[in-house]
């Protein structure tokens, strides 16, 4: 089993890097007007999910974008997926 020094040497980096990337998409979210988008609001709701000390935080972020109802609806919004919940 590695160490989390191990870990950190290998995975650091790529970490950083999706990490400053998000940053840079929310930067230019934020430059631009235009109406809310529930797609937005779904990243925001997660990142701090991100900071939690809890176990399972990849889980917890993917549960915090996924549909939860039991109902199928009556009509599909679209022919694919959104990433996210617009409910």
């Amino acid at each position: 089993m590695p160490t989390k020094k191990e870990i950190l040497d290998l995975h650091f980096m790529d970490a950083r890097y999706k990490l400053i990337d998000i940053a840079a998409f929310l930067d230019r979210m934020e430059r631009h007007s235009g109406n809310a988008d529930f797609r937005l609001d779904a990243l925001k709701k997660a990142i701090p999910l991100l900071l939690s000390e809890q176990p399972g935080r990849a889980k917890a972020v993917l549960e915090s974008f996924s549909d939860h109802s039991t109902e199928p609806a009556a009509t599909a919004h679209t022919q694919g997926a959104s990433g996210a919940n617009p409910a």
